[in-house]
């Protein structure tokens, strides 16, 4: 059966965030970690993730992967290709997500798309162009404080101007436009695309906002945006015939062993999630100057941390004040103390499952990407939401494994505990 709708995300919790929406409003969906191999075939799913880790990547390794991921999907029968990034626009002013939207513009010879990385229920929005976290400017946001994509401008349409070739060619969709419905918006596109506009960004501050985009974009090759917008497109299908009615999540397996939180973020949500389990759990902080001279080991933080499970679920986390994130990054070099982290977490989780732990909740993207690899995860289905944009998956390969992987300023501020609950 071929798919419907192909995506790819820019990391791996974004894309478990868009596998989700597409599951919620009616399409069964498999998420690949990681381009496909070759000669891999979807089955019994209508739409098809592929996680890059290609967000922070230097700029020609992001289009190359991403335009290869598009070809994939292209190949399995998608009619229309997503293109899913952060809905705090994460990226600098020499890429990637302008890059990578303006290179599969140019490969699906398409003439105009979207940028929308609103997400109304996680209180992002945007407004005149602007995009704003809850009732801050993103500038003046936690966001501003990234330790790989600090976003010190919230103008989405200066910012991208910044990123493509021609900054002339990035318009907007207004506010008073998206409100007076689909036909509104389609017609406004239709002029700015005749005007030699090729990005466009659009306003959004509701649901209602985000489904009538959607909608006019039914014959968009390219949509592009945070996973609020893909809302929508699963009605499109459905209106032309080629959906049927919802299927609902996957169920999650039941499985043996323990749990363990490995939480690399350092976003304000993680940092408050943390506090609290680390009062409530068995918990170990990372200390990245220890670790990178040798005064913590890897071995001897699995050890204690697999003493600990069958106390219940236990928490290992490098998450960190801003001030600290940025004396680290001084002392050991931003590229560096990443690497360093995510390492790290990579063998422990490693660690952890030959120990026998077969439920991961993962913060960060980053650490997510770095732990799907480590642990050879090739594809997912998608299960139960816990929290807005983050849903438990399950492994279809073996050994089976439940993951939670949660972009770092995503849930509330118990979000580890109630996810551990909701296991079987």
């Amino acid at each position: 059966m071929a798919i419907l709708l192909g995506a790819i995300g820019d990391d791996v919790t974004g894309s478990t965030d868009v596998a989700l929406m597409l599951s919620k409003h009616g399409m069964s969906v498999v998420q690949f970690i990681g381009l496909p191999p070759a000669g891999s075939v979807v089955r019994e799913s209508q739409a098809a993730v592929v996680a890059l880790k290609s967000r922070t990547a230097p700029v020609a390794q992001a289009v190359g992967e991403s335009l290869a991921a598009c070809d994939w999907l292209l190949a399995q029968g998608a009619q229309q290709i997503f293109f899913k990034y952060c809905s705090t626009f994460d990226s600098t002013e020499k890429g990637n997500i302008g890059p990578v939207a303006e290179a599969l513009l140019e490969h699906l010879a398409a003439g105009v798309t979207v940028y929308c990385p609103a997400f109304p229920e996680n209180r992002r929005t945007v407004f005149n162009g602007h995009l704003f976290v809850g009732t801050d400017l993103l500038s003046e946001s936690s966001m501003r404080h990234h330790p790989l994509t600090p976003m010190s401008d919230s103008n989405l349409v200066r910012f991208l101007g910044k990123q493509v070739r021609r900054s002339e060619s990035v318009g907007l969709i207004d506010y008073a436009t998206v409100e007076r419905g689909p036909n509104a918006i389609r017609s406004r596109l239709q002029e700015l695309a005749g005007g030699q506009c090729r990005h466009v960004v659009v306003d959004a501050l509701t649901n209602p906002h985000l489904f009538a985009i959607g909608e006019a974009c039914a014959d968009l090759k390219l949509l592009t945006g945070g996973s609020g917008v893909a809302m929508g497109l699963p009605k499109n299908f459905r209106r032309a015939g080629l959906l049927a009615d919802a299927t609902g999540a996957a169920a999650l397996p039941r499985l043996a062993g323990g749990t363990a939180v490995l939480a690399g973020s350092c976003s304000a949500a993680t940092r408050r999630q943390v506090a609290r389990m680390s009062a409530r759990c068995p918990s170990i902080c990372i200390d990245p100057y220890e670790l990178a001279a040798g005064k913590m080991a890897v071995e001897d933080i699995a050890r204690r941390a697999i003493k600990r499970l069958a106390e219940g679920p236990v928490l290992i986390y490098s998450t960190a004040e801003p001030e600290r994130v940025a004396a680290v990054q001084a002392q050991l070099g931003r590229e560096a103390a990443g690497r360093l982290i995510e390492q790290a977490m990579s063998e422990l989780a490693l660690r952890l499952r030959q120990a026998g732990v077969s439920k991961f909740i993962i913060a960060g993207g980053e650490t997510s990407g770095a732990v799907m690899a480590a642990l050879k995860v090739g594809s997912l289905r998608i299960g139960p939401e816990i929290a807005p944009g983050v849903p438990w998956t399950s492994t279809t390969e073996e050994p089976r494994l439940c993951l939670a992987l949660k972009s770092g300023n995503f849930g509330d501020d118990d979000f580890f505990e109630k996810a551990a609950r909701m296991l079987p």
